[in-house]
């Protein structure tokens, strides 16, 4: 069917609703005469007279009242319908599938997303903890969450947080057997916790001072895939950890753990959600979630 033909259909359904020509046009929006034409061409389409018409009233013929009653309801659910996908955008729904390190998970993302869950039930989100450089868009995620040294130059990225620092800790019990370290490369002589990465290999405490980057490559009896367990195992009096200082600040504050090679340990940009530059429209969620995470100072 033409659209026209619907147009005229919608005409028809306001007069013989309205029992009037002038309250249907002032309803559709349309004059008069326009509405009396466009039922008149209606009629002649059909070749039936669908309306009587006297000076004081309209009412539908036989025809008409059976072509209201069989295609009123049809508009009626055709207009709930469409009220119903704009209540969608009131309440955005869907899935967002994040890719995240645990610490970025626990400290940033959980704080910020309990709010935007609660006020809208509809919405889901799916953490994956993952310490490698995962492709986002071959692995499927929507975003992906990063330090912002670590976004790549095609994606978009918000950041979400302040600036980080890293912390090498131990016990002040571990310290009364080894003497601190007070370079990077003093480091080999301690057991150091290390990570271990999904691509197998194990991650390098990167350290900077004065212009110089280091990267070393500890090494020592226990190996994790997460930082809280090497946070665990420090506060365990079995070795060094290398993590991000949030996590080890309450257990610093309490004498639990100390800090070696400060100077060495200089910020770095915070966490940023990225997400591919050529992504389609954004879903509501999906903007939703960017307010709700993005870092204000």
């Amino acid at each position: 069917m033409q659209r026209g033909n619907l147009d005229d259909l919608l005409a028809f359904v306001a007069v013989a609703r309205e029992r009037s020509f002038t309250n249907a046009a002032a309803k559709l929006g349309v004059s008069q005469s326009a509405l009396s034409h466009t039922v008149r061409e209606l009629e002649a389409r059909l070749g039936i007279r669908l309306l009587t018409r006297t000076t004081r009233s309209v009412s539908p013929t036989e025809a008409g009242e059976r072509l209201l009653h069989n295609v009123g309801p049809r508009f009626e659910e055709i207009e709930a319908e469409l009220e119903a996908v704009s209540e969608l955008r009131e309440k955005p729904a869907g899935t967002i599938r994040i890719t995240a390190t645990e610490y970025a998970a626990d400290a940033i993302l959980l704080p910020k997303l309990a709010k935007l869950l609660r006020e809208y039930p509809d919405i889901k989100v799916e953490i994956v903890i993952d310490y490698g450089l995962t492709d986002i868009v071959a692995k499927g995620y929507d975003a992906g969450v990063r330090s912002g040294e670590q976004v790549a130059k095609d994606m978009i990225a918000v950041r979400i947080g302040p600036d980080m620092r890293m912390a090498v800790v131990g016990t002040p019990s571990y310290f009364k057997t080894r003497p601190e370290p007070k370079k990077p490369h003093d480091l080999m002589d301690h057991n150091c916790i290390t990570l271990r990465l999904p691509h197998g290999g194990f991650y390098a405490w990167e350290f900077e001072k004065g212009g110089r980057e280091l990267r070393v490559r500890v090494e020592g009896q226990l190996t994790y895939n997460t930082t809280a367990q090497m946070l665990n195992a420090a506060l365990a009096g079995l070795g060094l950890a290398y993590v991000p200082e949030g996590l080890a600040q309450a257990h610093r504050a309490k004498r639990r753990l100390k800090s070696v090679l400060e100077d060495w340990c200089l910020p770095y940009s915070g966490y940023h959600l990225y997400y591919p530059s050529r992504r389609r429209q954004p879903s509501a969620a999906f903007v939703l979630l960017l307010n709700a995470l993005r870092y204000r100072g």
